[in-house]
This record gives structure tokens, sequence and C-alpha cells, in this order.
């Protein structure tokens, strides 16, 4: 059987399917219908798609039109960054964009397609060395005005919440839309797009139990953007194309589980990682726990680590021969030799920044895991240092 392993905590990258998503997902890919057709089978389509997109407002805190299903987090944030500069610039708005260092490569790289291609400027947002997004160096950014703005709310490698409410208020005062990727955020906070005062929020279904290739993007009321894609302008135009309903149902209900399991699924990934990082820290005294300490400003299921003298990729085969599954970082960047973007932008040097580790717990996480963790992580890092000795 493909891809077993004993203990997996990469839940950041993708965490598995829900049961209950699965069942959803496996009954609606049994419907025929095109939810654009007129007749009974597309009417049924409809009404599936529809209601899902109701369901995920309600978990969102948005309206239902304001829900655009897409293939992902990485289209949704394509899709709003592209889509708002070029509105804005066409109504006259200047052609800077405030981002932050430790953005997600999918705004990262979109940035860097629109310096390039579009001429925008790109202006960087000062972090602490938690890897918080401040909101007076995002008010600094946009005194010249912008475009738009960009925001990660909870970082997907060293796990540290930034104040979205805070960073949005600033963007409204410059009179500047503020996006914000809500990807590793979701059913991990409280994530609410009316009270973030956000104008636009991505979010994916494969971080919650949902199937991978479903995303969406949440496009307040009176915030403008240009398609990407054009055909049938399904989705208020932002977004044609015929609408992925199975995806969209249990995307749905994997954000609407999420959602109401939130509190309980917190505390008890947030114990599991206070007792792996307690137990890290013991066993290897030199190990330096990264992004904000334990708390509400670090994600419950997140605990990251740079361990000096060592290669975090030697250290992530180490411990996957002994079938446990973490990351070095991103997993979009995964074969690909190159040190961490985020740990750069925080501070930290190249030497310790070389030796990352990622640990991220999810709903099949278990205390056993842990246990494997502590147990083998010791070996893997003495054998990981002198291997980088005789390199």
């Amino acid at each position: 059987m493909y891809g077993v392993v004993a203990v997996y905590l990469d839940h950041a990258a993708t965490t598995p399917l829900l049961p209950e998503v699965l069942e959803a997902y496996t009954a609606a890919l049994a419907v025929a219908g095109n939810p654009a057709s007129l007749h009974a089978a597309g009417r049924d389509a409809r009404r599936m798609l529809e209601e899902a997109r109701e369901k995920l407002a309600g978990a969102l805190g948005c309206d239902p039109v304001e829900v655009v299903f897409t293939s992902g987090g990485t289209e949704a944030i394509n899709t709003a960054l592209k889509g708002i500069f070029w509105a804005r610039t066409r109504a006259g708005a200047s052609a800077r964009i405030a981002a932050s260092g430790v953005e997600h490569h999918a705004t990262l790289d979109t940035l860097a397609w629109l310096a390039g291609r579009e001429g925008a400027e790109v202006v960087d947002v000062a972090v602490d060395g938690d890897g918080r997004i401040l909101p007076a160096a995002l008010d600094a950014a946009l005194a010249g005005g912008a475009a738009v703005a960009t925001a990660i709310w909870a970082n997907n490698e060293v796990g540290t919440v930034s104040d979205i409410p805070a960073l949005a208020a600033v963007a409204a005062f410059h009179g500047v839309p503020l996006h914000v990727d809500a990807v590793q955020a979701l059913g991990a906070v409280p994530v609410d797009f009316r009270g973030s005062g956000a104008a636009a929020l991505s979010v994916s279904a494969h971080k919650i139990g949902g199937p991978v290739g479903v995303g969406a993007l949440i496009v307040g009321r009176r915030t403008a953007a240009d398609p990407l894609l054009h055909g049938g302008g399904q989705q208020r135009g932002i977004r044609s194309g015929t609408q992925d309903v199975a995806g969209a149902v249990a995307f749905a209900l994997a954000a609407t589980l999420a959602v109401e399991r939130r509190g309980a699924a917190a505390a008890r990934t947030s114990a599991l990682r206070d007792r792996l990082i307690r137990g890290v820290l013991e066993a290897i005294p030199d190990a330096v726990l990264r992004g904000a300490l334990a708390g509400p400003e670090r994600l419950p299921g997140n605990a990251h680590f740079t361990f000096a003298g060592c290669d975090g990729d030697s250290l992530l085969f180490l411990l996957d021969t002994a079938e446990i599954a973490v990351s070095t970082g991103a997993a979009c960047a995964a074969g690909v030799a190159e040190l961490s973007h985020v740990l750069l932008a925080m501070g930290v040097d190249e030497a310790h920044a070389r030796g990352a580790l990622r640990f991220t717990f999810g709903a099949s996480t278990t205390e056993a895991d842990v246990d494997a963790v502590l147990r083998a992580l010791p070996d893997a890092v003495a054998r990981a240092r002198r291997a980088a000795r005789r390199a």
C-alpha cells in the first residue's frame, strides 16, 4: 500500500480526509449533472453546490455570494492578488503591493510575477523575530499608497499567528484592500471574514480534512477583482468554469466540522505540541524553537525547531527511515534544496536555518506519535551532525 507511515506529523502539508467528509464526497461524486444546466439533473447539482456555498459561508463568517470556489489555496491567492491589483490599478491606484517576507510561496511567486510582468513595486513589510507581521511596518509600507496589501494569518512554517484585524484596520485607514492567506489558520484559530476586516481571504480544503484540489477565495461585496479565467462568467465573473460540486460539498462539510471541533481539537493538539516541545528541548538542549511561544499566537498543532550543525533534509530522511513523516518547511517547496525564506526573514542566520524541522499535528495524532519522535530524534540529530562534519 502506498504512503503508509507509522507516525504522520506533516498535517500542515496535507491532512487525511475525515471519514464523514469522504462519505459525503463519494456520494456527491455519484451525482451526474452540470450545475449550469437547466434540466432536473443540472438543477439538483446546482442545489447541492449552493447549499455547500451557504454552509462554507456560515463556517467562514461571510455571505454566500462572497464565496468563490477554486482549485485550491494557490489559485485563490493568485486570483486575489492579480485580480485586485489589475482592478485597482485600472482605476488609478498606485502599482505598489505591500507584503512581508514570511508569506507562502504562492504569494511571493505571484508578487514576483506581477513585478516582472505588470510593473508592480513590492514593498516589504517587516516582521519580528518570531515571524509576526507588524502593524506599524504595514502602516509605513502603505504610506505612499498601494493597490493591495497581503498578509498570512498563520505562518505555514513556524506557526506564528499574526493580528489580522489590526493589520486590516491599518490597511483600511490607508484605503487599501487587504488580502489574507488563511490556509493554515482555518480550523486552528477563529476565522471570521466579517470580523477580520479583510477585503479577500484564501482557504483550502486539504488542510482541514477535505480533498486536495478544492479551495475558496472569499471576495467582499465591495472588493473589485478582475478574473484570471474567462468563460461562462460563473461566480460573479471572478472565476469562470464548471464548478466542482462534489469538491464543494466535501469542503463545506470539512470546514463546518473544523469550526465546530476547533476548541476541543486545539486543546488536544496544543497539549501534544507542548509535550513534544518540552521533550525535544530536554533531549537536545541546543535545539531552538522557532516562532511564537506556545499560546494564542502559535498554531496549536505546530512545533518548529532548528538544530545547529544539521541539514534538515538529512533529519527528514533519517526520521523517514524510522517511519516518521515530518517536514523541513513548506511542502510546495519540497525537493528543492534551499534555505527557508521564512527563517531568513525572521533574522535566523543561514547556519541555523539549514537545520530546520517542522512537526505538525492533526486529528489522528496520538501520544504514541510523540513518544516515537522523542525516541528517534536524538539519534537522528547525532547522525545528521556526524554526516555534516564529514561533508
